[in-house]
């Protein structure tokens, strides 16, 4: 119970924050709102948003978990995710794009390592939306790393028509890579064990998951 409580207050406190940041940015206050979101930054992970933005996920997690259960450890990496993607947004807005994308991208690998661990129908109303990171993001190739967590929450979510599309924007950037080609076979062969209706629900309806493999087997492994 205390524990409960504990979060609903962590939750309570960071719509404050939330709330506090969207009066700043509507006011176009942006250095204001540059050093609010440092405080909790350094609050929550012990580092600013752009020293945030130079660690890895394993890094991350590892400061968040320093003395911290499970359900605990969760809430403050979905608040974290929304912390990025908010400082995201105020370096978009000052013009700066290369710690803009890198704010967006570390928020994204964040959310997808975190709903790849829980249930995403847990999180709050503030925690954004998969979709929202990846149209910041446009403009740009994904880091490849990015692509296949990315690819994996689709297919997880039953979003293989996504999930395919990621596929093959992978494999135009890499023809012929071996790796590739093995694990696009290997996500040929988990939806051939899906249902027509779960398919078609996903939008990628059996004709074209064959229609798919088809492509992918007709492309060649680059030589050594």
């Amino acid at each position: 119970m205390i524990r409960r409580d504990y979060i609903l207050r962590m939750i309570q406190e960071f719509m404050q924050i939330l709330s506090r940041l969207k009066a700043l940015k509507q006011g176009e206050r942006w250095q204001e709102a540059s050093t609010a979101l440092d405080e909790e930054f350094n609050r929550l992970a012990g580092g600013g948003a752009q020293a945030v933005a130079r660690l890895t996920e394993t890094e991350l997690l590892a400061r968040l978990m320093q003395g911290e259960p499970t359900q605990i450890v969760h809430t403050k990496t979905i608040i974290l995710t929304a912390l990025l993607k908010e400082a995201g947004d105020v370096a978009a807005a000052e013009h700066r794009d290369e710690a803009s994308r890198a704010y967006y991208l570390k928020g994204l690998h964040l959310l997808l390592y975190s709903l790849a661990s829980a249930d995403a129908g847990d999180s709050p109303d503030f925690v954004p939306k998969i979709e929202v990171f990846v149209a910041a993001l446009e403009g740009s190739p994904l880091p490849l790393e990015a692509q296949v967590l990315l690819m994996q929450h689709y297919e997880q979510t039953g979003q293989f028509g996504k999930a395919e599309d990621v596929l093959f924007t992978m494999l135009d950037a890499a023809p012929g890579d071996a790796r590739l080609l093995e694990f696009g076979k290997l996500f040929y062969d988990r939806l051939q064990n899906q249902s027509d209706a779960s398919l078609s629900a996903g939008g990628l309806p059996r004709v074209e998951v064959e229609a798919g493999l088809a492509e992918l087997s007709s492309r060649k492994t680059a030589p050594d």
